[in-house]
């Protein structure tokens, strides 16, 4: 068996990874440097993320466009139920990462307010 410590998205995991069909372990390449976002995050900027897996049914906030805490940025369908995503602080749209229609998992990037 073999601690290795992996990085996935600013998150730090340690895992054991443990060869199951008798051979050696193999030696992994290192990964390649993820590319960078397409948006980059503003100093001091708020990442809004997807509370949980679904799709967006409406994108209420463009680029560049202000925003108070509270407003409803976008409307996210997941498990038949339709969840509003908030700014959680004063700002203004820096980066809007979905556009209506869009599938997204847990975590996912929305936007972010600089």
């Amino acid at each position: 068996m073999k601690k290795y410590k992996v990085n996935v998205n600013g998150t730090v995991y340690e895992v054991t990874v443990e060869a199951m069909d008798g051979a050696a372990p193999v030696a992994a390449a290192p990964a390649a440097a993820a590319p960078a976002p397409a948006a980059a995050v503003p100093a001091g900027g708020e990442k809004v993320s997807a509370p949980m897996p679904g799709t967006i049914l409406d994108v209420r906030v463009s680029n560049g466009s202000p925003v108070k805490k509270g407003d409803i940025l976008f409307i996210l369908e997941a498990m038949k139920m339709e969840n509003e995503i908030m700014a959680p602080c004063d700002g203004t749209a820096a980066s809007v990462s979905v556009t209506k229609g869009a599938a997204v998992d847990s975590g996912a990037l929305l936007c972010v307010i600089g």
